[in-house]
């Protein structure tokens, strides 16, 4: 992903399971250095969940940047914060300054702590 110097280019992609879900409303964002950025994003499901962000900088493999497990849980990483807020269902990514280094595919995604019996590997000939 190129991206004009003094500038940050942002895209987003969420990942959600077993009809949970997450939910972004921005595409690709580009932003001067300098300026701030919130990325939203939103979940839905029943179940107490755990959040995570993930970044992919180019040629690279996505990392974990920050995970949430409890409601009211911030976390910050790299400048990166996000609050897991259950009753408004969000985990918004916020960074007050950011560079031309944080241009990134930035993941939003979720996985619901539900315990109990789960079902192994099935092999179908």
């Amino acid at each position: 992903m190129n991206s004009s110097p003094g500038f940050v280019t942002v895209v987003l992609l969420l990942l959600g399971n077993h009809g949970v879900s997450v939910t972004q409303m921005e595409g690709q964002v580009t932003l001067s250095e300098g300026k701030s950025l919130t990325i939203n994003c939103t979940y839905s499901t029943t179940y107490t969940p755990t959040l995570f962000w993930y970044v992919q900088y180019p040629g690279e493999g996505p990392q974990l940047l920050l995970k949430a497990l409890k409601d009211k849980e911030k976390k910050s990483h790299k400048g990166f914060e996000a609050t897991l807020q259950s009753k408004s269902t969000s985990f918004h990514l916020e960074k007050s300054s950011v560079q031309a280094s944080d241009s990134a595919v930035y993941y939003c995604a979720l996985s619901d702590t539900v315990t109990g019996t789960a079902g192994g590997a099935e092999h179908k000939l």
